[in-house]
């Protein structure tokens, strides 16, 4: 009688080893819970790795164009976003990318709670310890209401999880408007670099306490046809409205404009170039920021002036925001694949960059800027 008392014993443990390892296995992985050894490299810390953002490292980084020594790069992400961010982690590993790992940020937070100390606030603190940069990526529209307006028909609000953790960490680093009487962590590390892209630049300006506007064409440009758009000239497109009318054509999603550059301001001062130079840039959004966050000055704008491109920090001097796209591996890729309207001969990115004096050069140099201030940031 003893018998099978004995062998449900042994599958119940059995069971229960199988179980414990199945939680192991699941068990989020929390790269900077891990103490970081003497001697290690530059960490740059990068929110949202989805596979496009970390194939535009990959292309900065062997294109010797983002050249930092010992460089790892730790994705962050909160574990409700709605990526699958497996797949992030088996083209790491298909790619043997040992110097990409992730963490994941498993405390709970709120849209109430992304203005204030949270549950979340140790993994920001721990990035602002173990690592020597950040950058926040592009990606869809932030919820209006965390920026105190109604939602605008036009936007597309896709992934609030991601922003409410984007969003909380910006405040926290760099304080804002929403409580006037808090210090930014950078406080502790001021000149600790952070680029914001596109999205992100967006959520550099949210996140301190400034305001959007939910679409630029019809906001801005009092426009409500494509076609009233394209009549408007591709320095006012800021993403490609023929891709709405021929969407089986081989056009790409982007738009290229140039930029008109502040004379005083991180393009021209620390980077070396001049107010007269226009550089082209690639760009596809449709909000733009209205009013400025606590602690910003514009330092680059549309050619018509009516639509902020760049903003730096007037405490912290490392910290950059762009609402365009320096980051795209097509940028240095030099086979024609794309045309911009129906009829163009295909072309490249990197191309269309090198018919415009000095446009690779500000492409390149913002990263060159940004990996010196990592290198900067890991010695302090």
């Amino acid at each position: 009688m003893r018998r099978p008392l004995l062998s449900n014993l042994v599958k119940a443990l059995a069971l229960g080893w199988l179980l414990g390892l199945s939680l192991l296995a699941q068990a989020p992985e929390r790269f900077l819970d891990q103490s970081r050894p003497a001697g290690d490299g530059v960490r740059l810390v990068v929110f949202n790795p989805i596979v496009y953002n970390l194939k535009g490292l990959v292309a900065l980084r062997e294109k010797g164009i983002l050249a930092v020594p010992g460089l790892r790069v730790v994705g962050v992400f909160h574990a409700r976003q709605k990526e699958d961010f497996e797949i992030s982690r088996k083209f790491v590993a298909d790619n043997h990318l040992d110097w990409i790992q992730f963490h994941t940020v498993v405390a709970p937070i709120s849209e109430a709670e992304v203005y204030q100390r949270n549950a979340c606030t140790p993994d920001i603190e721990a990035i602002l310890k173990q690592a020597d940069g950040v950058i926040f990526f592009g990606g869809s529209d932030i919820p209006a209401a965390l920026f105190g307006q109604k939602t605008n028909l036009l936007s597309e609000v896709e992934d609030p999880f991601r922003n409410y953790l984007e969003l909380s960490a910006i405040f926290q680093l760099l304080g804002g408007s929403q409580a006037p009487a808090a210090k930014g962590l950078l406080e502790a590390r001021p000149g600790f670099p952070i680029l914001g892209i596109c999205l992100g630049f967006q959520s550099l300006n949210v996140g301190t306490g400034g305001s959007l506007q939910q679409d630029i064409w019809s906001g801005t440009y009092r426009k409500q046809s494509v076609e009233d758009v394209i009549a408007l000239g591709p320095e006012q497109w800021h993403n490609n409205p023929y891709k709405r009318l021929y969407p089986m054509d081989k056009l790409m999603p982007y738009n290229f404009h140039t930029l008109l550059l502040k004379p005083k301001g991180k393009f021209t001062e620390a980077m070396g170039f001049k107010s007269t130079d226009h550089p082209r840039v690639l760009s596809s959004h449709h909000q733009s920021l209205a009013k400025l966050g606590r602690g910003w000055k514009t330092i680059a704008t549309s050619r018509d002036g009516k639509v902020v491109e760049g903003i730096e920090h007037t405490r912290y001097p490392n910290v950059l925001g762009i609402q365009f796209h320096t980051e795209h591996p097509m940028l240095w890729d030099t086979e024609p694949r794309f045309r911009q309207k129906p009829g163009d001969p295909l072309t490249s990115y990197n191309a269309i960059l090198a018919g415009t004096p000095t446009s690779l050069e500000f492409n390149k140099g913002i990263w060159t800027w940004f990996g010196k201030c990592l290198v900067a940031s890991r010695g302090n």
